[in-house]
């Protein structure tokens, strides 16, 4: 689809104006995979301004996302710095580690590692969480430096435009090489997780995509993208095909190899808060096949 622009107007409010029935958090997909062109030159900025006789064209969905690289240097730090600007710091978050206190006031969290790591060099400065990992869960994390940063990165988790990628070690091996888990999740009182029906006015809804990537005869890694967030989301999906993540004795796993749960975010793509253009970080996973 070409379209030619007839006054000055923002690249994203062109594109609802053409598409009136498709979201925000479509359109900006468009631009996250490369699908728009102007003058014949792909433009990722939702904010790129168009002038009179611009040409958009939207390209088909085959066309791959692209990348963002960084070589950070890594110094000694109490936190595994994967990236920092002036808007977020991208850490690689160790297992066994909680993501952010609870209300037992834990002092030993990667929050508060990251918020003293920032104040070696301001102390004015703090980090925002942005999302969380579970304890068990290790790798890629992103905070936030300013209020409005954390804003807008939620507000992307919200929409589900942020691209998470993360793999797991499971037990045994999957009839399918690849599938989705669509479950209905439950927290109770004693933050124990549960499944229930879609009925229920406390259900959330978790969608689990994943893809076996490697097997032997005891275990598998497995490749899960999600669409949604929830608490143990992950591992309810790989209890529920009767393949639980090693060493997640909770949700039904035998074996616990390593003394932890076999689970890496390895991948995060999202909108810098910035820029408005897609950022991608990632993270080597850890597992081999026992």
């Amino acid at each position: 689809m070409k379209k030619t622009v007839t006054d000055s107007v923002e690249l994203l409010t062109f594109l609802k104006e053409i598409f009136t029935n498709t979201s925000t958090n479509k359109l900006r997909k468009m631009l996250t995979t490369g699908r728009v062109t102007v003058n014949n030159t792909v433009i990722h900025k939702a904010k790129h301004i168009l002038v009179q006789n611009d040409v958009v064209e939207i390209g088909d969905k085959t066309t791959k996302s692209p990348t963002t690289s960084t070589n950070i240097p890594i110094k000694n730090l109490k936190i595994n710095l994967i990236y920092e600007d002036e808007y977020i710091l991208v850490v690689e978050k160790p297992p066994k580690v909680l993501s952010v206190a609870t209300d037992k006031l834990e002092s030993e969290t990667l929050h508060a590692k990251c918020v003293d790591y920032l104040k070696q060099t301001d102390p004015n400065a703090w980090a925002y969480i942005v999302h969380r990992l579970d304890k068990e869960t290790s790798g890629v994390m992103l905070l936030a430096k300013h209020k409005s940063a954390k804003n807008y990165l939620q507000e992307q988790f919200a929409e589900r435009a942020v691209y998470r990628i993360y793999h797991a070690l499971i037990e045994g091996v999957p009839v399918d090489e690849l599938g989705t888990v669509k479950q209905y999740l439950l927290e109770d009182k004693n933050l124990n997780i549960k499944t229930t029906t879609k009925s229920h006015k406390d259900a959330k809804l978790a969608i689990t995509h994943w893809e076996v990537l490697s097997t032997n005869n005891d275990s598998s890694i497995v490749r899960v993208m999600i669409e949604t967030g929830r608490r143990h989301q992950i591992r309810m999906a790989m209890k529920s095909l009767g393949h639980p993540i090693v060493g997640d004795l909770i949700h039904g796993a035998k074996t616990d190899p390593f003394s932890r749960i076999c689970l890496h975010a390895t991948s995060l793509e999202f909108l810098h808060p910035q820029t408005d253009e897609p950022v991608r970080f990632e993270s080597s996973q850890p597992f081999t096949t026992l």
